[in-house]
C-alpha cells in the first residue's frame, strides 16, 4: 500500500499565503490603520470644535452623574460616571470612517464593476448577433444550392 504524502507546514503556509485574499486583507488592514490616522484628525480638527462650538471642544468631557457627589478627574474622581461624550467621538469617528470608506471607495468600485458588467454583456450580445447572422446566411446558401440541384435535375 502506499502512502500519502502530506503536504509539509511550509507548502501550505506558501499555498495559504499565495491565495488573492490573504494578500487583498493585509492590503486592507494596512490601509485601514493608515486612514484611522486621517479620520482622528479630522474628527478632533474638525467635528469637536464644531462641537465645542456648542460646549466644550472635548467630548470626552462630556458626562452624567449617576451618583453624587461626581467631583475630580482621574483617579481622584468621586462618584459614579457615565461618560457619554466619549461614545458619542468613537461614534461620530466610526460613521464618518464608514461614510468616507463607502463614498470614496464602495461606491465608485461598484459602479466601475457595473459598468464592467454592461460592457461584458453588450459585448456577449453583439457576438450572438454576428453568430445568428452567419447561421442564417449559411442556411440561406445551403437553400440555394439545394434549390439549385433539384432545377438542375428537373432540366434533365
Amino acid at each position: 500500500m502506499s502512502k500519502k504524502k502530506e503536504p509539509s507546514i511550509w507548502e501550505g503556509f506558501k499555498a495559504f499565503l499565495m491565495r488573492g485574499n490573504v494578500v487583498d486583507l493585509a492590503v486592507a488592514v494596512v490601509i485601514g490603520a493608515a486612514f484611522t490616522n486621517i479620520v482622528n484628525s479630522v474628527v478632533k480638527g474638525v467635528i469637536n470644535p464644531l462641537v465645542g462650538a456648542i460646549g466644550t471642544k472635548n467630548l470626552d468631557h462630556y458626562s452624567y452623574c449617576l451618583k453624587d457627589p461626581c467631583t475630580g478627574t482621574g483617579d481622584a474622581a468621586t462618584g459614579i460616571r457615565i461618560m457619554w461624550g466619549s461614545v458619542l467621538g468613537s461614534t461620530l469617528s466610526f460613521v464618518i470612517t464608514a461614510a468616507v470608506v463607502y463614498f470614496l471607495m464602495v461606491l465608485p468600485m461598484a459602479k466601475y464593476l457595473s459598468r464592467l458588467e454592461a460592457r461584458r454583456k453588450a459585448k456577449e450580445g453583439t457576438q450572438e448577433v454576428i453568430e445568428v447572422t452567419e447561421l442564417e446566411v449559411l442556411k440561406e446558401i445551403r437553400d440555394a444550392l439545394v434549390a439549385q440541384r433539384a432545377s438542375g435535375h428537373d432540366r434533365e
